[in-house]
């Protein structure tokens, strides 16, 4: 005879400090979690003072927080630091503890990437040459060059494109045809309901001389996007994987991370063009963006390469910053903008979904494993080589 299943009101003992991390690790107060899950803050500190909790209530926890309902059976809080170096840099102290909508992005794409590294390796394809190849020690001006030549750009690519839009869209395009992959995404996977707080982090780097993978938060305005993409491509090319986010672009206190801001900048502003064009425009009232439009980058970042050459005053630019930060900010990409597979072509990357199709078409993979390193379901999984067009 089946033994039945322990109802769902049956109340069980929990950790108490383990319980308080669940809350903590989303920054939730009582107050704030109670009323998200319909109950008195009461209980809620109860919950944390001894660990008393049903069944079913652990389960509510468990998903409002989102965490890994097992996790709520531990002894002992699990380690929730970060897997990768943490290079960004917040005025007014450190960066807070990670948010699960950050780390679980972080956990998805290491999972690609290590999909991604077997299948190259298992059909004998060969390692990158520019992955790793340069150090802070090198030029930056010669690093921009290298990635300028990995992409196939000419030195005036960006003025060719109509918008920075069009830029954004060229470069990515490039980048993923180069070998790397590629994600723009606003939300943990697909669930638009877990945004992703550019405040937190803007962008990441993996490296991988056979898959490597840069990662951008689309919840940022789109005209930043492209110096974010730009700076993670820098990191590949100097082998260091790591964390992301800039306070008026100014980097951390580390060698590498200035390093690769100033690469990314000479990538897409390189000197001897902006020195030329500076003279142009610099009575004009609306020179940064004049240099923007040309550059094909945002106002912001055009003026922060003018300051980092000298070529006008702090005062300047910080007064502009403060006066156009939260210009374009009303557009966040963390949703569809009308067509599902335009989002989701960038949302898992060209080069990785046709990989992942053509592994499950050959047999070589478990479609119910596609269907989860995509994050699509199977009727959605099976319409993406015709909507994206991958030739199986």
């Amino acid at each position: 005879m089946t033994q039945a299943a322990p109802s769902r009101r049956l109340h069980i003992t929990l950790e108490p400090a383990v319980l308080r991390w669940a809350r903590e690790r989303v920054n939730l107060s009582p107050e704030e979690l109670a009323e998200g899950l319909k109950i008195k803050p009461d209980r809620v500190t109860e919950w944390e003072q001894s660990g008393k909790i049903s069944i079913a209530q652990a389960d509510r926890l468990a998903a409002r927080t989102y965490t890994p309902l097992g996790y709520l059976y531990l002894e002992a809080p699990p380690d929730d630091s970060l897997p990768i170096r943490d290079f960004r840099t917040r005025v007014g102290g450190p960066p807070r503890r990670p948010s699960p909508d950050l780390l679980d992005t972080i956990y998805q794409m290491q999972r690609r990437q290590a999909w991604m590294r077997d299948d190259l390796i298992e059909n004998e394809e060969d390692p990158l040459p520019f992955i790793g190849a340069y150090s802070q020690r090198d030029d930056h001006t010669e690093v921009a060059a290298a990635m300028r030549d990995a992409l196939g750009l000419n030195a005036g690519w960006a003025e060719e494109q109509k918008s920075w839009r069009e830029a954004l869209s060229f470069l990515r395009s490039r980048v993923d045809q180069a070998g790397i992959l590629v994600v723009f995404n606003g939300v943990v996977g697909n669930s638009n309901r877990r945004r992703l707080d550019p405040k937190e982090f803007l962008g990441f780097a993996l490296v991988d001389e056979y898959a490597p993978l840069v990662f951008v938060n689309s919840a940022y305005f789109i005209a930043a996007q492209t110096f974010t993409l730009a700076h993670e491509l820098a990191h590949l090319f100097v082998g260091e994987t790591g964390l992301s986010a800039f306070d008026k672009l100014m980097p951390a206190n580390n060698a590498t991370e200035q390093f690769c801001n100033r690469t990314a900048a000479e990538f897409l502003v390189p000197e001897k063009e902006l020195r030329a064009y500076w003279p142009t425009v610099r009575n004009q009232k609306n020179a940064f963006q004049k240099i923007a439009l040309r550059f094909k980058v945002s106002a912001i970042v055009a003026s922060r390469r003018l300051l980092d050459l000298e070529l006008i005053e702090h005062d300047t630019f910080f007064a502009f910053y403060e006066k156009t930060k939260l210009q374009g900010k009303r557009n966040p990409t963390t949703m569809s903008s009308g067509n599902f597979w335009n989002t989701q072509r960038w949302r898992i990357g060209p080069r990785f979904a046709s990989s992942v199709v053509r592994a499950a078409a050959e047999g070589r993979l478990l479609y119910r494993e596609a269907y989860s390193l995509t994050g699509l379901k199977r009727n959605t999984f099976e319409k993406m080589p015709q909507e994206m067009g991958i030739q199986l």
